[in-house]
């Protein structure tokens, strides 16, 4: 369950870095990736059940990684999150999402770059190697 897990968190990662070389690569592409979140129920119920594994496998992975404590509770946010945004209606999220996707999208090379750094020291945090 550890190695599955850990396998996601690096998915998970990896996914981050993907969508920063996306947005500086191709914007347009990005912009439409963006705007798919929350468009649906189907595409809701989807992210949530995508965050809720990755929320539990942080969780379950946390201990082999450096600032274990960290990213033990950011599994939980996740979870949390998800799990909140899977019994509240979708379409609030849908709403939220005309909101704030637009923002993201305004700030695209920020949130490239976000989404970069975060990669880098989750990869970094998983692998221990720069640390020991």
């Amino acid at each position: 369950m550890v190695l599955l897990s850990g396998i996601l968190v690096v998915a998970f990662a990896f996914s981050l870095l993907g969508l920063a070389i996306l947005i500086l690569v191709n914007p347009l592409l990005a912009e439409r990736f963006l705007n798919l979140f929350a468009s649906s129920a189907r595409a809701h119920y989807t992210e949530q059940l995508l965050r809720l594994l990755v929320g539990v496998a942080f969780v379950i992975f946390s201990p082999s990684m450096w600032l274990s404590p960290v990213f033990h509770a950011f599994g939980w946010v996740i979870v949390a999150t998800a799990i909140s945004l899977l019994v509240l209606p979708w379409r609030w999220h849908h709403r939220f999402g005309k909101w704030a996707i637009p923002l993201a999208i305004r700030h695209m090379k920020l949130y490239a770059a976000g989404s970069f750094v975060l990669a880098v020291f989750i990869l970094c945090s998983a692998s221990r190697l720069a640390f020991t």
